[in-house]
């Protein structure tokens, strides 16, 4: 990632500390005040690197688990598993990150469902398939890169919403729904590999993405 500005390393910083927070207080000043406190940072100075809107504070979180992921599968890491469980272990770190402040969580995807705020929602949603495909090891440039992003967001958001019922020790059922999606997607590549130019025979890229988001448990 590029070298960032002190108050924006600020904000990733807080962003965790806001997103415990958020459980009793929302994603809202008060929050961002508590954060603060926690990290003996002056107040004016969090709120100037968060910012005041609830969209603002989701999204700093956000990126605060994007940078979190990086540091948690350095290359060595990466190298000592398949594709089936880079992309399976990229998004299962996600969810555990998120799992800490559930409540934050459901919240959050409130925020981000609302019809202004749909055009972040879709960009962050890209930006952390983006990421995961590429610490995966992805270098496709055609079709293949816009496809594979799309289906991981789809994956990634289904999951997320599981999460917020699953009352299984240790989310096991989260989990189990993860690598039932994840199977879906390999099958899919694979499918995608022996596709002809064949006009006829281009799937449906909708389709599938409702079965990925709505599918049978």
């Amino acid at each position: 990632m590029a070298e960032m500005t002190p108050l924006a390393a600020l904000r990733l910083r807080l962003a965790p500390l806001v997103a415990e927070n958020a459980v009793f207080d929302g994603w809202t000043e008060e929050a961002v005040d508590s954060a603060a406190g926690q990290a003996e940072v002056p107040v004016a100075q969090a709120r100037l690197a968060l910012g005041a809107r609830p969209l603002d504070l989701v999204s700093a979180w956000i990126e605060s688990i994007d940078l979190a992921m990086v540091a948690a599968f350095p290359p060595e890491r990466i190298a000592a598993l398949s594709i089936r469980q880079r992309i399976t272990e990229l998004v299962w770190f996600r969810i555990e990150q998120a799992a800490a402040t559930r409540e934050a969580l459901r919240s959050a995807l409130s925020i981000l469902a609302l019809p202004q705020n749909v055009p972040t929602a879709l960009r962050t949603s890209w930006n952390s398939a983006n990421l995961m495909w590429r610490l995966a090891g992805d270098t496709a440039t055609d079709y293949n890169h816009y496809t594979k992003r799309t289906t991981l967001s789809a994956v990634y958001g289904s999951t997320l919403l599981a999460l917020l019922t699953d009352e299984s020790e240790g989310y096991g059922e989260t989990r189990a729904f993860l690598d039932r999606r994840i199977e879906n997607v390999m099958q899919f590549e694979k499918w995608k590999s022996g596709w002809s130019a064949n006009a006829i025979r281009r799937p449906s890229l909708s389709r599938f993405l409702g079965r990925l988001r709505y599918p049978a448990r």
